[in-house]
């Protein structure tokens, strides 16, 4: 897991990465049986984590990303149910058998699947349920420069006999928080990258090219895997 892919990148990140939505959040929490201790791994800047801490349920928020870990930990200030981790997916440092459920969201494809499964196994209760869940647009064929593995490839690649739920999460982005978005992407340039300008400069062109009325939407749809292993 490359731990450093969105180092200075977390607050674009958190003002205009996608959020999940109600009806998803409220299926995951309905798979944890009653008082569960949740495993939030990759959990970045807290986008999902924060929502699923409403419910109340202790979570140990593992995230190795030193920026993106501050920010996590601005996120989640005002939630004492929750506790930021530094930590991997492969070693998240938690106690064996600590935990009911464990979710990674828009963040499998950076993990070791092996070794994830393995630390699964480890830090999971008898019974462990592995949750991924990730925002995609159906029919996009989207390659990482990178070459790592696409949340959606490795959620599929993890899981075994998973159940799979789809959830609409359209999004509506204005100029600005369109070019957060994309320049929160872990392989795009950085401000100070040589062709940060011209990337900027081809996002906008998607953006007068697609927007109506000064407004771009994206209709994603949230997946949700889930599946017992062990």
């Amino acid at each position: 897991m490359n731990t450093e892919a969105f180092t200075g990148k977390a607050q674009a990140y958190v003002k205009a990465r996608p959020g999940y939505p109600d009806e998803a959040m409220e299926y995951i929490y309905s798979l944890a049986p009653m008082g569960a201790v949740f495993a939030d791994i990759g959990a970045g800047t807290g986008k999902f984590t924060e929502l699923l801490a409403r419910y109340g349920n202790k979570i140990f928020a593992v995230e190795p990303n030193t920026d993106m870990r501050e920010q996590l930990s601005i996120t989640l200030s005002s939630f004492s149910n929750v506790k930021v981790v530094d930590g991997t997916a492969e070693a998240t440092t938690l106690s064996q058998n600590s935990v009911d459920v464990i979710t990674c969201a828009q963040a499998i494809g950076w993990f070791n699947l092996d070794a994830f499964r393995v630390e699964c196994n480890r830090i999971g209760k008898n019974g462990i349920i592995v949750v991924s869940t990730y925002n995609d647009t159906p029919g996009d064929n989207f390659i990482p420069s990178d070459n790592r593995l696409t949340s959606k490839r490795a959620t599929e690649l993890f899981f075994k006999k998973p159940i799979i739920k789809e959830f609409p999460n359209p999004i509506l982005y204005t100029r600005e928080k369109w070019i957060q978005n994309k320049t929160s992407v872990s392989d795009s340039p950085k401000s100070s990258d040589i062709g940060y300008n011209a990337y900027v400069a081809e996002m906008n062109k998607i953006f007068d090219r697609d927007n109506k009325d000064g407004i771009l939407r994206i209709d994603l749809v949230t997946y949700v895997y889930s599946e017992r292993i062990g």
